[in-house]
Protein backbone atom coordinates (compact mmCIF):
# COMPACT_ATOMS: atom_id res chain seq x y z
CA UNK A 1 0.00 0.00 0.00
CA UNK A 2 1.23 3.50 -0.98
CA UNK A 3 1.47 6.01 1.84
CA UNK A 4 -0.65 8.86 0.07
CA UNK A 5 -3.16 10.34 1.79
CA UNK A 6 -6.07 8.83 -0.03
CA UNK A 7 -4.72 5.47 0.93
CA UNK A 8 -4.31 6.67 4.45
CA UNK A 9 -7.85 7.72 4.69
CA UNK A 10 -9.42 4.70 3.44
CA UNK A 11 -8.00 2.24 5.46
CA UNK A 12 -8.63 4.06 8.60
CA UNK A 13 -12.48 3.72 7.33
CA UNK A 14 -12.27 0.78 7.00
CA UNK A 15 -10.25 -0.56 10.36
CA UNK A 16 -13.08 2.24 12.02
CA UNK A 17 -15.72 -0.39 10.55
CA UNK A 18 -16.97 -2.40 13.05
CA UNK A 19 -18.14 -4.60 10.02
CA UNK A 20 -14.08 -5.15 9.42
CA UNK A 21 -13.22 -6.45 12.60
CA UNK A 22 -16.52 -8.95 12.60
CA UNK A 23 -15.37 -10.55 9.74
CA UNK A 24 -12.27 -11.20 9.91
CA UNK A 25 -13.24 -12.70 13.87
CA UNK A 26 -15.87 -14.89 11.94
CA UNK A 27 -13.16 -15.55 8.99
CA UNK A 28 -11.06 -17.11 11.99
CA UNK A 29 -13.95 -18.89 13.14
CA UNK A 30 -13.97 -20.22 9.95
CA UNK A 31 -17.73 -19.23 9.39
CA UNK A 32 -17.65 -18.70 6.07
CA UNK A 33 -20.97 -16.93 4.55
CA UNK A 34 -21.10 -15.09 8.14
CA UNK A 35 -17.88 -13.42 7.31
CA UNK A 36 -18.74 -12.90 3.35
CA UNK A 37 -21.43 -10.77 5.02
CA UNK A 38 -19.19 -8.13 7.05
CA UNK A 39 -16.95 -8.19 4.37
CA UNK A 40 -18.66 -7.73 1.57
CA UNK A 41 -20.64 -4.61 2.99
CA UNK A 42 -17.58 -3.04 3.25
CA UNK A 43 -16.05 -4.11 -0.36
CA UNK A 44 -19.19 -2.29 -1.70
CA UNK A 45 -17.92 0.65 0.34
CA UNK A 46 -14.52 1.10 -0.52
CA UNK A 47 -13.40 3.03 -4.31
CA UNK A 48 -9.89 2.82 -3.79
CA UNK A 49 -7.01 0.91 -3.66
CA UNK A 50 -7.78 -1.14 -0.39
CA UNK A 51 -11.22 -3.24 -2.68
CA UNK A 52 -9.01 -5.87 -4.40
CA UNK A 53 -7.88 -6.70 -1.06
CA UNK A 54 -11.25 -6.78 0.63
CA UNK A 55 -12.47 -8.85 -2.52
CA UNK A 56 -9.60 -11.06 -2.73
CA UNK A 57 -10.21 -11.93 1.22
CA UNK A 58 -13.90 -12.48 0.17
CA UNK A 59 -13.23 -14.61 -2.36
CA UNK A 60 -11.06 -16.96 -0.27
CA UNK A 61 -14.12 -16.70 2.56
CA UNK A 62 -16.44 -18.32 -0.17
CA UNK A 63 -14.19 -20.59 -1.95
CA UNK A 64 -13.99 -22.33 1.94
CA UNK A 65 -17.93 -22.28 2.05
CA UNK A 66 -17.94 -24.08 -1.72
CA UNK A 67 -15.42 -26.84 -0.13
CA UNK A 68 -18.12 -27.09 2.86
CA UNK A 69 -20.28 -27.77 0.12
CA UNK A 70 -17.76 -30.55 -1.82
CA UNK A 71 -18.03 -27.81 -4.67
CA UNK A 72 -14.13 -28.27 -5.61
CA UNK A 73 -14.15 -27.01 -8.44
CA UNK A 74 -16.16 -23.72 -7.18
CA UNK A 75 -13.59 -23.81 -4.81
CA UNK A 76 -10.36 -24.02 -7.05
CA UNK A 77 -11.41 -21.10 -9.25
CA UNK A 78 -12.50 -19.02 -6.18
CA UNK A 79 -9.32 -20.01 -4.36
CA UNK A 80 -7.33 -18.89 -7.28
CA UNK A 81 -9.12 -15.56 -8.20
CA UNK A 82 -8.72 -14.70 -3.99
CA UNK A 83 -4.99 -14.99 -4.45
CA UNK A 84 -4.98 -12.87 -8.21
CA UNK A 85 -6.32 -10.46 -6.20
CA UNK A 86 -4.13 -10.34 -3.30
CA UNK A 87 -0.98 -10.65 -5.15
CA UNK A 88 -0.36 -6.49 -5.39
CA UNK A 89 -1.29 -6.72 -1.90
CA UNK A 90 1.35 -5.45 0.77
CA UNK A 91 2.49 -7.79 2.98
CA UNK A 92 0.96 -6.31 5.98
CA UNK A 93 -2.39 -4.50 4.77
CA UNK A 94 -5.08 -3.64 6.56
CA UNK A 95 -2.72 -4.38 9.54
CA UNK A 96 -3.29 -8.49 8.27
CA UNK A 97 -0.21 -10.48 7.70
CA UNK A 98 -0.90 -10.82 3.85
CA UNK A 99 2.00 -13.21 3.07
CA UNK A 100 0.58 -15.66 5.49
CA UNK A 101 -2.92 -15.70 4.08
CA UNK A 102 -1.03 -15.68 0.72
CA UNK A 103 0.90 -19.03 1.58
CA UNK A 104 -1.41 -21.14 3.13
CA UNK A 105 -4.23 -20.69 0.88
CA UNK A 106 -1.77 -21.77 -2.05
CA UNK A 107 -1.05 -24.80 -0.53
CA UNK A 108 -5.12 -25.53 -0.11
CA UNK A 109 -4.94 -24.48 -3.77
CA UNK A 110 -2.17 -26.64 -5.07
CA UNK A 111 -3.53 -29.71 -3.23
CA UNK A 112 -6.84 -28.80 -4.85
CA UNK A 113 -5.67 -28.64 -8.40
CA UNK A 114 -3.19 -32.17 -7.91
CA UNK A 115 -6.33 -33.60 -6.33
CA UNK A 116 -4.49 -34.50 -2.84
CA UNK A 117 -6.07 -33.93 0.33
CA UNK A 118 -6.80 -30.70 1.48
CA UNK A 119 -8.22 -31.37 5.02
CA UNK A 120 -4.97 -32.27 7.17
CA UNK A 121 -3.57 -28.40 5.41
CA UNK A 122 -4.29 -25.16 8.10
CA UNK A 123 -7.20 -23.05 7.12
CA UNK A 124 -6.53 -19.73 6.50
CA UNK A 125 -6.76 -17.14 9.10
CA UNK A 126 -6.47 -13.51 9.09
CA UNK A 127 -4.09 -12.71 11.41
CA UNK A 128 -2.55 -9.76 12.79
CA UNK A 129 0.38 -8.35 10.98
CA UNK A 130 3.78 -8.42 13.08
CA UNK A 131 5.52 -5.74 10.87
CA UNK A 132 4.76 -3.07 12.86
CA UNK A 133 3.14 -0.07 11.93
CA UNK A 134 4.37 1.58 8.89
Amino acid sequence: MSGSDSTTAEEMLILQDPRFHSGVAAFNRGEWYGCHDDFEAVWHETQGPLRPVLQGILQIAVAHHHLERDNQRGATVLLGEGLGRLAAADPCELGLDIRKLQQTCQRRLGALQQGSSWDPLSLPRLEPCQEGPR
